[in-house]
């Protein structure tokens, strides 16, 4: 364990409600380890902040352990900052510099509204996956391992499509605000499998429809957000969902 320690600038968005305006506010953060996380470093802020009698700064957070995608935040423009294929909970302050200025911002997107500060409402993800993120096929007890035979390659390619976390980091990172690599990933994981087969049509038609009735932009393919993703999901996934939607439309 190292006892190296930073002095930070940082720079935090903060802002009251969905309809107030917000503006970033200047704070220091002193004395910081390096071994500490991202989140560990805001909660010190926090607490030198009520201790003071000032008010905190909102963000969200659950598992810190970078498979929740609760921990949504741009840090210096970047969607969980600079280190690749990694959440803000697992990212180091060692990653940063003495003396450096951190601008921290929520997830920018018309469909993630702002709730306060740093935390955004991302429940547009959670109707896109009612819309058709299920299988509707009885199975009763569960099945031994092989009952149901898959082929390596799927199953492989389900597991990654499946390894989507659903933080939104792809949105953020998206000049269009794009949900394209979410939903992409949310419809090819259960469309693979044999059990997904029943809704296979209509679950790429009605996820791509409600991804455009929940005013994300559309994907023209610049590859930011596949880059942005802390589980690097491939972008082919968005070109098998536009083959999906375009046969369920026919």
């Amino acid at each position: 364990m190292s006892d190296k320690k930073l002095n930070l600038h940082l720079k935090i968005w903060k802002q009251h409600g969905p309809e107030a305006k917000g503006k970033f506010i200047d704070y220091e953060a002193k004395d910081v380890s390096t071994d500490m996380s991202f989140l560990e470093m805001l909660d010190v802020v926090n607490e030198d902040l009520i201790k003071s009698g000032k008010d905190p700064v909102e963000f969200d957070h659950d598992c810190r352990e970078g498979i929740c995608g609760t921990c949504s935040l741009v840090i210096n423009g970047e969607p969980h900052g600079p280190q690749k294929a990694t959440t803000t909970c697992q990212l180091h302050m060692r990653s940063f510099a003495n003396d450096e200025t951190l601008y921290i911002e929520p997830f920018r997107a018309k469909a993630f509204p702002v709730v306060k500060d740093l935390v955004v409402d991302r429940s547009a993800f959670d109707r896109i996956i009612q819309a058709g993120g299920y299988i509707s096929v009885a199975t009763g007890n569960a099945p031994d391992a092989h009952a149901v035979p898959v082929e390596k390659a799927k199953s492989d390619e389900a597991f990654m499509a499946a390894a989507c976390i659903g933080c939104g980091a792809c949105v953020a990172a998206c000049k269009n605000a794009s949900a394209s690599l979410f939903t992409a990933a949310k419809i090819n994981h259960l469309s693979l499998f044999p059990q997904g087969q029943p809704e296979r049509a209509l679950r790429a038609e009605k996820m791509v429809s409600q991804m455009d009735e929940e005013q994300f932009g559309a994907c023209t393919n610049t590859g930011a957000c596949s880059a942005a993703c802390p589980k690097e999901i491939s972008l082919e996934n968005i070109a098998t969902m536009n083959r999906e939607y375009i046969k369920a439309n026919f």
